[in-house]
């Protein structure tokens, strides 16, 4: 799953540059716009000098303003806005100080005002430009840690949910091998030491499988169906004949990306509650389209269908049901928790057990097609396209529906007059 994450604004990006640039813009905005002033009034360009000494005094103290500012922004509130009351006002103070003084010395003797009077009628000046800074300085800052706590919130919603998935996906793998070991045990205590063998053989191998893709993250739905066929190729060792797999996937659903290790637990949940029970086995059938913008993968299967406490029994942690495969609670529970923790409420999963027998489970997401880079198969990894290799077992068996140029079959089942 794609992680999204705030950035800062990219003029932000460096704190330190974005300040020197709007400090050196606004107060050169600022001496522009009063010596323009001045020169559109027909005053003498020696002002400039006086109006050029009022604005470096103006920077100045804004320098000593940002040290201050930054020391108190992060305290209580009202020490924050009472000292930067106080600070600024000394400020203002000072500032209007330096402008009295040097109009005082620029004019001379040919205005008769006092230094009281130069002050007080050129306060508003200093204090409109260092309460504009002041407020701009607090908005920009508070805008930031906004922002910085918007990305770490998202950044920890991003984490809970990885965290999530990893814990779904590390709930397959015992559920897996338990189900697996016990089988080897089995066929150890029979004394068939070389099905034993190769049973451990390949499920060293689906295991290499497996551990490569990190939890939570997305496969092509060639790779998923590369790695399902590794968990068939071990079932069918156990189940021979009895185990019949049909898969018909679209070229454009192959493309297709969707989290690791989500259609192992649904074949191994048909195996198990249609397979194992009966004595001619079942068919599994996995089917994948793409239809619109959505991803649309169902498997179903032909056992005896489940209604009722069976059906609950799926999804909650029961323990027992009389002449029924017992559940762990694991298998679609998990499928559901995995996609809901993905796709949110975008995505559909449903299941159906018809009367007459066979369960079908439907899972519908968004499409979205793998990128160049991510279809490339990686070093020593031939690629994951429908594997013919994967069928060569079975290169004898014809598919009696025959398959279209849209439809990819993969390990055509057995013609058996009681599938349909």
């Amino acid at each position: 799953m794609a992680m999204i994450r705030i950035q800062p604004a990219p003029f932000f990006a460096s704190k330190n540059r974005a300040f020197w640039n709007l400090q050196l813009a606004g107060w050169g905005g600022a001496f522009l716009l009063r010596a323009l002033s001045a020169l559109a009034n027909g005053l003498p360009l020696d002002l400039l000098a006086v109006i050029l000494v009022n604005t470096l005094t103006g920077f100045s103290i804004t320098l000593v303003l940002s040290v201050i500012y930054r020391q108190l922004i992060n305290r209580k509130p009202i020490v924050t806005w009472g000292g930067t009351a106080l600070v600024l006002l000394a400020a203002v103070i000072f500032h209007a100080t330096i402008d009295a003084w040097v109009q005082g010395i620029y004019y001379g003797g040919s205005r008769e005002t006092t230094f009281a009077q130069r002050f007080i009628g050129i306060t508003y000046i200093p204090l409109t430009l260092l309460g504009a800074w002041s407020a701009l300085y607090f908005a920009i800052n508070y805008f930031l840690t906004v922002e910085q706590q918007a990305d770490r919130l998202q950044r920890l919603e991003a984490q809970t949910t990885a965290a999530q998935l990893a814990m779904l996906r590390y709930q397959l793998n015992p559920h897996f091998l338990f189900n697996t070991l016990n089988s080897i045990s089995t066929l150890v205590l029979l004394k068939q030491t070389g099905q034993a063998n190769a049973m451990l053989t390949r499920l060293s191998g689906f295991l290499r499988h497996t551990l490569i893709a990190e939890p939570g993250s997305q496969v092509t739905l060639a790779q998923e169906v590369e790695t399902l066929q590794l968990y068939l190729e071990i079932e069918r060792m156990r189940f021979e004949d009895r185990l019949r797999t049909h898969f018909e996937l679209e070229e454009a659903a192959l493309e297709a990306c969707l989290p690791s290790m989500l259609l192992q637990p649904l074949v191994e949940n048909a195996i198990k509650y249609a397979v194992s029970p009966q004595e001619e086995g079942a068919r599994i059938s996995v089917t994948a389209r793409v239809v619109g913008e959505r991803l649309r993968v169902t498997v179903e299967d032909t056992g005896p269908g489940v209604d009722g406490p069976i059906h609950e029994n799926l999804f909650d942690n029961a323990s027992t049901t009389q002449g029924q495969p017992v559940s762990t609670g694991v298998g679609l529970a998990n499928i559901r928790n995995r996609l809901m923790q993905a796709y949110g409420e975008d995505q559909v999963f449903e299941t159906r057990s018809e009367p007459g027998g066979g369960f079908t489970v439907l899972i519908e997401i968004p499409y979205e097609r793998a990128s160049e880079s991510a279809s490339e198969p990686e070093p020593g990894r031939e690629a994951a396209a429908p594997p013919a290799a994967a069928a060569s077992d079975n290169a004898e068996r014809a598919d009696p529906a025959g398959a279209s140029a849209t439809v990819i079959p993969l390990n055509p089942p057995r013609t058996m007059g009681s599938s349909a």
